[in-house]
């Protein structure tokens, strides 16, 4: 659905030169004939490859953020506004999103700044990024002599991370932070209460992991009550065939949703069903926006259930509108107000998720294309759901966006071209199919689509 115009060439003297040989011997036919012992070593040398390659990026985002630091000052922007935007062109050039492109920014900043022998053993392969990623974040409340302490004591010596792994290293940086400055460790754990939290997320088989971060002893305290209600039912009979954790998860939403059953939720989700599938019995799956494809049973069971009268459930059916090929383009109003009916068909269209390629994030804001104090309409060709976070990136100074030439199919396209020159391509997912999608658009067709465009 993305893809991106330009390059950048590595220059071969930043790599080892034996590792740049046997990635030259391999990488060109994508095998080798080599024995098996020489095969482990090139499994190893690639390994210590992707850790230096790692390090020099980190470098380019350090350097390529002073530079257009630099360049936004030369605009007369605000000191508290430089360097926005940079984090998101990287997460693009990475195809990360901003937020995971935001820390490794950061990181590469303190490797650079106060890491000196972590950023070493990454370059030079003895570090992994997550590990280095790991440092970084467990001396992140240090002042800046006693991090140089830790980053000495863990990476100076090159044999000291031999053998060491995740959890360990994790461990050792702790300890070490914990040791030269005790307080800090408890400044962190304070601030950390501020950070509860729940989230969501999708997860196989249509299932959803819903999350709570919460401080340790309210967080024991939830979980032992949900044991404790679950073995209860299982001593009274009340479990029936459901086990101990089936009735942890059955009490957790009986609680929050004052419900008398687990299964008699109101069905406030978006489920969005082809004609087919709905009331035809098709397999073409529904799609829940923000979580991805249902397979159309579970789709036809969540409403039937949510209409069954022996149930205390409640569904609403709201109409959706698609062009003749099958392109969502519209929805009915349930309220008067505009803003709000075009945010949710945004919603619907983009499937819940923020528009910039490779950004996983729930759609926060309806943003406009082309901004709307230049003249960009307020219409759902010139709209799109951003989170929050990239909305904000793209007011940055240099980046421009406009609605793309349409496919062939009619889903919504966006352009966007950052402050260096490069441009990327988003599509918005495809609809659930209908009942009979044509091969192609007539004419007439074509102009019905833009007329329920306009309308919505």
């Amino acid at each position: 659905m993305f893809y991106y115009h330009r390059r950048m060439d590595l220059e071969a003297s930043d790599l080892d030169d034996r590792r740049r040989r046997w990635l030259e011997a391999v990488l060109p036919q994508g095998r080798t004939t080599v024995d098996d012992a020489a095969r482990v070593d090139l499994i190893r040398a690639m390994e210590e490859l992707k850790s230096t390659l790692c390090a020099l990026q980190g470098d380019l985002a350090v350097d390529l953020d002073a530079s257009q630091r630099a360049q936004q000052a030369e605009r007369g922007e605000r000191a508290e506004r430089r360097g926005g935007g940079v984090a998101a062109q990287i997460g693009l050039a990475r195809r990360e999103s901003p937020h995971r492109a935001q820390v490794l920014l950061g990181m590469a900043k303190d490797l650079r700044a106060e890491l000196p022998h972590t950023r070493a053993a990454l370059r030079e392969g003895r570090l992994s990024e997550h590990r280095a990623r790991i440092v970084v974040t467990e001396t992140s409340g240090l002042d800046p002599a006693d991090r140089a302490r830790v980053d000495a004591e863990l990476c100076a010596d090159p044999d000291a991370l031999e053998g060491v792994g995740t959890r360990r290293i994790e461990s050792l940086a702790r300890a070490a932070a914990q040791r030269l400055d005790p307080a800090s460790a408890v400044r962190r754990a304070r601030r950390a209460e501020g950070d509860r939290h729940v989230t969501i997320r999708p997860a196989p088989d249509t299932m959803t992991y819903l999350t709570a971060l919460l401080p340790v002893a309210q967080g024991v305290a939830v979980y032992a009550a949900l044991r404790a209600a679950a073995d209860s039912a299982v001593a009274t009979g009340a479990a029936g065939e459901r086990g101990r954790g089936q009735l942890m998860a059955d009490t957790l939403v009986e609680r929050l949703t004052g419900r008398g059953r687990a299964d008699d939720v109101d069905v406030q989700v978006a489920v969005v069903v082809s004609d087919r599938t709905l009331l035809g019995g098709g397999t073409e799956p529904a799609t829940v926006p923000g979580h991805g494809p249902v397979p159309a049973e579970i789709a036809r069971h969540l409403v039937a259930h949510a209409v069954d009268p022996d149930t205390d459930a409640t569904a609403w059916v709201r109409r959706l509108y698609a062009d003749p090929a099958g392109d969502l383009v519209a929805l009915a109003s349930a309220r008067r107000v505009v803003n709000e009916s075009l945010a949710a068909f945004l919603r619907l269209r983009d499937q819940g998720l923020c528009r910039t390629p490779w950004c996983d994030a729930p759609v926060r804001h309806a943003d406009h294309v082309e901004p709307a104090e230049t003249g960009g309409a307020t219409s759902a060709t010139n709209t799109q759901g951003l989170c929050e976070a990239c909305n904000h990136a793209k007011q940055a100074v240099g980046w421009r966006q406009g609605a793309g030439p349409p496919l062939r199919v009619g889903r919504h396209r966006v352009v966007t071209i950052t402050p260096t020159g490069h441009t990327y391509v988003s599509t918005a997912p495809a609809p659930p199919r209908p009942a009979h999608p044509p091969t192609s658009r007539s004419p007439m067709e074509q102009r019905f689509a833009r007329l329920i465009a306009q309308a919505c």
